[in-house]
């Protein structure tokens, strides 16, 4: 697969988070920040020059290059931790996110798309990564088992899928979700909303 068919690792969270912000972001090239986004990029700033260190025993890399042919996705690990293990050093995959843990897997599934790339590169099986969460200053422990690596491979290939045939998805208007999204004012959607309903409303009546 050539590079500029990989799809981005942040991808997979803005899929998950909404596909509409994903289409607007991936195919439609469209990007706003907020202080949401802006509180994310300060803390990802440690994380994001790259580096590596030894402490207490664990080799610690930084912004490491990630890539997964086979699955078509590329990105860049926030933290990789090379810990002692009997056969050598074992990767474990740090994300690190503004905020605390959240209700739906998005964060889960990009922090299994980097082990899923560490797996391919280093010819390795994976069992456990982490998310360091910003407000709760601890970090959750995710493992890796066949529902989460299921539900990422889906995700991969349904953004695929979207980028492919360029289609943006309309407007679904949640307030919690909407109101928070950096990319509020370009997709509008209220007003988008709005319009899909009213084209609802006159198929029906069509129909009828």
């Amino acid at each position: 697969m050539e590079d500029d068919e990989l799809i981005p690792l942040s991808a997979l969270q803005h899929y998950l988070y909404c596909p509409r912000q994903c289409a607007l972001i991936h195919v439609e090239r469209l990007w706003a920040e907020n202080r949401y986004t802006a509180e994310g990029r300060l803390i990802h700033d440690r994380a994001d020059e790259p580096g590596t260190e030894m402490r207490h025993g664990v080799r610690t890399a930084t912004a490491m290059p990630l890539i997964n042919r086979a699955l078509g996705m590329t990105g860049i690990a926030d933290v990789v931790e090379f810990r002692e293990a009997p056969d050598g050093l074992h990767p474990y995959p740090v994300e690190y996110k503004r905020g605390k843990p959240k209700q739906h897997r998005a964060d889960e599934v990009q922090l299994c798309a980097q082990a899923l790339c560490l797996e391919e590169m280093l010819d390795t099986r994976i069992s456990e990564g982490a998310l360091f969460y910003g407000k709760t200053r601890r970090r959750r422990i995710v493992a890796f088992d066949r529902d989460l690596r299921t539900l990422t491979i889906e995700t991969v290939q349904h953004i695929r899928r979207m980028v492919e045939e360029g289609q943006t998805p309309a407007a679904d208007y949640e307030p919690k979700r909407c109101d928070a999204c950096s990319l509020n004012e370009l997709c509008q959607p209220r007003s988008m909303g709005k319009r899909r309903t009213v084209i609802e409303w006159l198929e029906r009546q069509l129909k009828e």
